[in-house]
């Protein structure tokens, strides 16, 4: 949605509601877009990345435990681990 400089200025509740409400709001000098009105979403970013598929809930079922070869299984956790690798 396009509203002229001079309307955002008379009508800057409308315009800021508009905006809380989802919409775009760009403003335009004289028939330019010049910037751009938008809401900010108030979820948290975890909610966000879940809800847009890039982050997934941690799994239910516990993770099998590691092998005696594996470097990850480092007996002295992860801190000794990266201690070893900065070596």
């Amino acid at each position: 949605m396009d509203v002229p400089v001079s309307a955002l200025r008379a009508e800057l509740r409308q315009w800021i509601e508009a905006a809380r409400a989802g919409e775009d709001v760009v403003i335009t000098e004289r028939g330019i877009p010049v910037a751009r009105l938008s809401g900010i979403e108030s979820a948290d970013l975890l909610t966000r990345l879940e809800r847009d598929g890039l982050l997934t809930t941690p799994a239910s079922t516990p993770r099998p435990a590691a092998r005696a070869g594996d470097r990850s299984a480092a007996k002295g956790g992860v801190s000794d681990l990266v201690r070893r690798l900065r070596r």
